[in-house]
């Protein structure tokens, strides 16, 4: 019997109509990611301000949205999501990270393409 076949069972066990919440940092808790996500600093274009880019993400728009809203209420600052991509307001790279990897996606902070 594989792990398949006993969590499967395990899972038959359960009482009806509790279903079994993923644990952080699971797959199927994630799916929005493909693979790393890479964090960025851009402050050309911008009028002279800067910011912080998230990009690597592969999920519908609304599911975007709602992972930048959670981002910008962590770190108490502005942004935006859109085509691929969160924009979060100021050089805030390290928090960025931090906060990913406590959201349980896989993020580094990388260099510009």
């Amino acid at each position: 019997m594989d792990w398949q076949d006993k969590l499967s069972a395990l899972r038959d066990s359960l009482p009806e109509g509790e279903e079994p919440t993923p644990a952080p940092g699971n797959s199927e808790a994630t799916p929005d990611a493909r693979g790393v996500l890479l964090i960025t600093f851009e402050k050309k274009g911008r009028g002279g301000k800067q910011a912080t880019i998230v990009s690597g993400f592969d999920c519908d728009d609304d599911r975007l949205r709602e992972i930048a809203s959670q981002l910008k209420k962590r770190l108490a600052t502005g942004g935006s999501a859109r085509g691929g991509e969160i924009l979060v307001q100021g050089d805030r790279r390290k928090d960025v990270l931090s906060a990913l990897q406590a959201m349980g996606l896989k993020a580094k902070i990388g260099q510009p393409c």
